[in-house]
């Protein structure tokens, strides 16, 4: 991967924490739900003595569930081993101002074992690694990932006091491409706005979606780490934010039955010299290395449908006609195909539509480089572009439950050879827990139905 110049140099940090402007560091990883974890250190400690001495966190933050409940099945962490530590190694790349929170910077850290050999299994971790199998034949991934979200105009907590039922959205119908929508809460998606870019995102657009509340703001592609790095900092940012302003907002993949939140990932090739590799004289416009890794999404894109989609509502997205992908094909510019194929020379490059909302980057994007290298390895053939409605054609589908997805990816040989034996039972293991703790709740659905009529 390229060297690339921080949003915060390591000096400009330093002289920062000297002048007083910066007190407080974050330093943090992304957990198996993509969410941040870590510690707030006072600036002065952190610069001389976590900066490049790193920190340690307790090893069963790769081990729990949602709720952080301590959870077996763990090969890696568990009462068994006594729940030690790992090692939290601060990456200076990914440096930042965060201007939601006063004098405050944040970076992000790659985890490893007291020996200093990585957590594999550390999603982080995982990206990387499939990343420097791309470098190997010379190549390097650009990707973009396409945010949507649902502001509501209570509180986290009213909306936790309330079981996140009859909330307020901020517009209270279809918004989208709407510039007066947009408008009822610009002052919020301003911020967002704005205040990403002084983290160091670049930030393209914002714009109402279908959903009652429902908006997306868009950010620039980059490469893949750093678009991935560049999305956990928003998702949590965006959050931070909208508590700040007294409301809330919910990335989950289907809030209620209307539209749900996706996150469509864009992924591109470049070469060695850093030229786009994906356009060619060949069929479609394509070059013969796009056709093979597009071949190598649609032959794997059951067996990673959990990197894509995993949680158990991630799979009340799939229905047809919703915009949400049900058949495993490809088109053209078809918002009907899992993926989608869009741009022109320079620009070509093909969008995953299965992720939402709720889905944890490094692992969908590790997904699409593993699956592309199958492809490539293999020299898989790509067959014919879906013309018109995929939800209507005959096509292999998209996993349609969690249960299924996680019983797919643990069967795959195909992802053993990709990513290894320890993150296939890992990742498991995860599905598993949460199959467990669905199976045994008692949902609204049930009340509903039952109360009275059973």
């Amino acid at each position: 991967m390229a060297d690339r110049t921080p949003p915060l140099s390591t000096a400009e940090l330093a002289a920062l924490i000297g002048s007083g402007e910066v007190d407080t560091v974050v330093l943090a990883f992304p957990d198996m739900q993509g969410r941040l974890q870590g510690k707030r250190f006072a600036a002065p400690f952190f610069l001389s003595d976590v900066l490049d001495g790193g920190a340690e966190g307790c090893n069963y933050l790769l081990a729990v569930d949602t709720e952080m409940n301590t959870v077996g099945g763990y090969a890696m962490s568990s009462w068994d081993n006594g729940y030690g530590d790992f090692a939290l190694r601060p990456d200076p790349a990914s440096l930042r101002r965060v201007p939601w929170h006063p004098g405050t910077a944040l970076l992000l850290a790659d985890l490893a074992w007291s020996d200093g050999s990585p957590v594999v299994a550390a999603p982080r971790q995982i990206l990387r690694r499939q990343l420097d199998r791309l470098a190997e034949r010379g190549l390097s991934a650009h990707a973009g990932t396409e945010l949507e979200f649902i502001v509501f105009r209570d509180t986290y907590e009213r909306a936790w006091d309330a079981r996140y039922r009859d909330l307020t959205p901020a517009n209270r119908y279809n918004v989208d491409y709407s510039v007066l929508g947009t408008g009822r809460v610009e002052p919020l998606l301003r911020r967002i706005r704005n205040e990403m870019a002084g983290a160091g995102l670049s930030v393209e657009s914002a714009k109402g979606e279908c959903n009652p509340g429902q908006h997306e703001i868009a950010f620039r592609y980059d490469e893949a780490l750093t678009t991935c790095d560049h999305h956990v900092v928003y998702k949590t940012g965006a959050k931070e934010i909208a508590a700040q302003e007294g409301v809330s907002l919910t990335f989950m993949a289907k809030y209620d039955e209307r539209e749900g939140n996706s996150c469509h990932i864009h992924l591109s090739l470049r070469d060695a010299a850093g030229r786009p590799a994906m356009a060619g004289d060949g069929p479609d416009g394509m070059s013969p290395l796009m056709r093979h890794f597009l071949a190598g999404q649609l032959a794997a894109l059951r067996d990673f449908a959990l990197l894509y989609a995993p949680n158990i509502n991630s799979y009340k997205r799939y229905q047809p006609g919703s915009f949400a992908p049900t058949a495993v094909a490809w088109g053209h510019d078809n918002r009907s195909c899992a993926l989608r194929v869009v741009g022109h020379g320079d620009s070509l490059r093909f969008e995953n539509r299965v992720p939402g909302g709720d889905v944890n980057p490094y692992l969908a994007v590790a997904g699409l480089v593993a699956a592309g290298l199958y492809g490539v390895e293999h020299e898989l053939e790509l067959p014919p572009a879906c013309p018109g409605n995929a939800y209507e054609g005959d096509y292999s589908q998209v996993p349609a439950t969690l249960r299924e997805a996680a019983e797919v990816w643990s069967g795959s040989a195909l992802a053993r050879a990709a990513f290894g034996d320890e993150v296939v039972e890992h990742y498991a293991n995860m599905a598993r827990v949460e199959l467990a703790a669905f199976d045994a709740a008692v949902t609204d659905w049930e009340l509903r139905r039952s109360f009275e009529r059973h």
